[in-house]
C-alpha cells in the first residue's frame, strides 16, 4: 500500500521557523508533483505550495518569501521550511502526492493524501 505520513509539526511562537517533511512509502515508481496544503478552522483547505517532478515550485501569495518547498527524489520525500511563520500560519498541514505505482504487472497514477500535521502559532 502508498502511504504518506506527514511530520515536524507543533507549536511554535510568531517569527520561528518548523520544518515539515512527507514520506512516501509502497510500490512508488515516481513521484510526480507533490504540494503542501492547509486549512484552518472554518476555511476550506487551501493549496500552500507544490512542486513539480522538474523541480519547478508555485506558492500561495500569503507564503512566498517565508515558505520553502523541496523533494528528496531518493528518500522519495518533500520538505516544507516555514520560516517567520506567522498565527495566520495556524492550520493542519496536509501532503499531497501525484505519483505513479506498480499494480500487479501494471503501473497506475493517481492522488495521494496524508493523514496530516498540526502547525500552531502563538502570537
Amino acid at each position: 500500500q502508498v502511504q504518506l505520513v506527514e511530520s515536524g509539526g507543533g507549536s511554535v511562537q510568531a517569527g520561528e521557523s518548523l520544518r515539515l517533511s512527507c514520506a512516501a512509502s509502497g510500490s512508488i515508481v515516481s513521484m510526480n508533483t507533490m504540494s503542501w496544503y492547509r486549512q484552518a478552522p472554518g476555511k476550506e483547505r487551501e493549496l500552500v505550495a507544490a512542486i513539480t517532478s522538474g523541480g519547478r515550485t508555485n506558492y500561495a501569495d500569503s507564503v512566498k518569501g517565508r515558505f520553502t518547498i523541496s523533494r528528496d527524489n531518493a528518500k522519495i520525500t518533500v520538505y516544507l521550511q516555514m520560516n517567520s511563520l506567522k498565527p495566520e500560519d495556524t492550520a493542519v498541514y496536509y501532503c499531497n502526492a501525484r505519483l505513479t505505482r506498480y499494480s500487479g504487472s501494471y503501473l497506475r497514477s493517481g492522488d495521494y493524501w496524508g493523514q496530516g500535521t498540526q502547525v500552531t502559532v502563538s502570537s
